[in-house]
């Protein structure tokens, strides 16, 4: 790797780097550029584990020894021109906008997202997240979803990006370990009419996670994925729907999807959080 100390947060070398902050600029750029940022080393490796291509690295000087394995292994994969630029604390802090306690930042290049069918293709249990904006609840999500053996997520349209630095760190970079890619994108009518038609014709039963008069319980919906694959009413491959943070899946995936799912609350509590309600049907729906 070639190590470059930089003399300020204004050199253009590391312009990929700037602006992190400002989410709405970040979405802008980082479609058109091909990058997307990973933020720690845990991050970093995971990312790179899983063969996403380095661009270069920004890491702060009392970091450098800690990382070697990292160098090493970028030398070895990718070739040893790539760069390591070397700040100091204060500069990443001026960069950033905030201390950067993780110490190391990597511009990688994005890749072509494989198909709905590819990313389903063997999956007995897949996710769809549907607008969910904010970015620590699509980090949890990937998270959980990796942690209990979920096999793909699927991502509408109106998402958040999995792959802003944000929602990377929070996942704890197993955004880069389970299948995943976007659904619904052909056309503004593709989510949801076309992307549940898709998966019911890739064999999924579509349940939308929400709270509605006809739904049933989750222990129903559990029941039903457990009973014998000959009784009428049993459920062999799942996609659970998750919707966004405010108002929940809209009217049209709910009307659409073969089952509305709710999970049962005690204490005049009406909802969980969109991270917490999908750990928990991850787990109840876990393959037995």
């Amino acid at each position: 790797m070639r190590f470059i100390t930089i003399d300020s947060i204004d050199d253009e070398r590391v312009a990929a780097y700037t602006n992190l902050t400002e989410m709405q600029l970040r979405n802008r750029l980082e479609p058109a550029k091909g990058l997307f940022i990973a933020e720690s080393p845990k991050v970093i490796d995971r990312a790179l584990a899983a063969g996403r291509e380095p661009i270069s690295l920004l890491v702060e000087e009392p970091w450098i020894d800690g990382m070697a394995d990292t160098f090493a292994y970028v030398d070895e994969h990718w070739g040893a021109d790539v760069p390591v630029y070397v700040a100091s604390p204060e500069q990443l802090r001026q960069l950033t906008g905030y201390r950067l306690h993780r110490g190391a930042l990597a511009a990688m290049r994005r890749w072509p997202l494989p198909s709905v069918a590819d990313v389903c293709a063997g999956a007995r249990r897949v996710a769809v997240m549907e607008n969910i904006v904010d970015h620590t609840n699509v980090g949890a999500l990937m998270r959980s979803a990796a942690a209990l053996d979920v096999d793909a997520v699927l991502v509408t349209p109106s998402c958040g990006d999995p792959l802003y630095r944000r929602a990377a760190r929070v996942s704890m970079g197993t955004v880069f370990q389970i299948p995943w890619t976007r659904i619904g994108m052909e056309s503004k009518h593709a989510w949801p009419f076309d992307g549940l038609k898709e998966l019911h014709g890739l064999g999924f039963t579509t349940v939308a996670m929400a709270l509605t008069d006809d739904s049933i319980s989750l222990d129903e919906l559990v029941r039903r994925l457990n009973n014998a694959p000959a009784e009428s009413d049993h459920i062999d491959k799942l996609a659970l729907i998750f919707g966004t943070e405010g108002d929940g899946l809209s009217r049209h995936t709910i009307a659409n999807a073969d089952l509305t799912v709710k999970i049962p609350m005690s204490h005049g509590v009406d909802s969980l959080n969109v991270a917490a309600s999908s750990a928990v049907a991850f787990y109840s729906t876990r393959i037995r």
